[in-house]
């Protein structure tokens, strides 16, 4: 479904325009102008009550709110087309005040440049992809899973299998994957990273396993347990600079580091890096060859 579909009438028409502008998400607050987010910033819209709010979550939920109410308490839950809806609540985790609508936008073919540089004869190197939020590295993934899980002329498909905790890699709905993955592609969907990355390798001989997000301690003693099997791992963490990558306990054998950020107009630019933190290459000319 278009994201168009639930919403207000009161706002359809601007949230229309905005589409057509690439608008990335909608924030709504009761009370407060609607915020549509886009690349290069950000523009105000109708203000909505909390009964305008109340009637797009109707529309959202399917009219079904309570039945929802578990995966409510996640702090977000999925709909149909992919798009991710974040809530805040004001006391009771029904009484909802605040939603920020991530509108699902799969680019196919977004990672055409990265992938020669990770790619291993007929396997990957073990591969980290790095960005502050919001700058593309869950999208980058997405896209990276389904060419591996596709493969082509020259690159066999491989087997991969998707921890997908906060289901935003695959959006499933209702156990189908909204975004196209490939069809090689298993996923383990609303499911704990270090839980599901144990449950792949021993369920489904994967690979690859790719996972978004990772940062806790005992995510990459996790990953360290998949490395040891053989299994190729492609995977995101948070970072604002390459620097920060140093400073978490990766594991010895992640062979490559894609590190992506926007510039002042909205353009996405990666680096490449070498296990041992050597710029390779990228799409900027101040990094290494093209």
């Amino acid at each position: 479904m278009d994201i168009l579909d639930y919403l207000p009438q009161k706002i359809k028409t601007e949230a229309a325009l905005y589409m057509r502008q690439g608008l990335e998400e909608i924030r709504v607050r009761a009370g407060q102008p609607t915020q549509y987010i886009m690349r290069a910033g950000y523009k105000k819209g109708r203000v909505l009550s909390i009964e305008d709010v109340k009637e797009m979550l109707n529309y959202l939920s399917d009219y079904s709110l309570y039945a929802m109410k578990e995966q409510l308490k996640c702090g977000f839950f999925t709909v149909e087309g992919g798009h991710r809806i974040g809530i805040t609540a004001v006391g009771s985790v029904l009484d909802i005040s605040s939603l920020n609508i991530r509108i699902a936008h799969q680019i196919k073919g977004c990672s055409d440049e990265i992938m020669p540089y990770i790619r291993n004869n007929g396997r990957i190197y073990n591969t980290i992809i790095v960005s502050r939020p919001g700058a593309g590295k869950t999208t980058c993934l997405r896209d990276c899973i389904r060419e591996l899980s596709s493969g082509n002329e020259k690159y066999k498909s491989l087997k991969v299998a998707v921890v997908d905790e906060r289901s935003e890699i695959a959006a499933c709905y209702r156990g189908v994957p909204q975004n196209d993955l490939g069809p090689s592609c298993d996923v383990m969907d609303n499911c704990k990273k270090v839980v599901g990355m144990r449950m792949l390798l021993r369920s489904m001989s994967p690979d690859v396993i790719a996972v978004d997000e990772l940062g806790a301690e005992e995510d990459f003693m996790a990953l360290s347990d998949i490395l040891k099997c053989g299994i190729n791992i492609i995977g995101t963490i948070h970072g604002s600079e390459i620097a920060d990558v140093k400073n978490k306990k990766i594991p010895v054998g992640i062979e490559r580091i894609i590190f992506i950020e926007k510039d002042k107009n909205g353009r996405r630019q990666f680096y490449v890096y070498d296990k041992d933190y050597r710029c390779i290459g990228g799409n900027d000319r101040g990094c290494g060859t093209a």
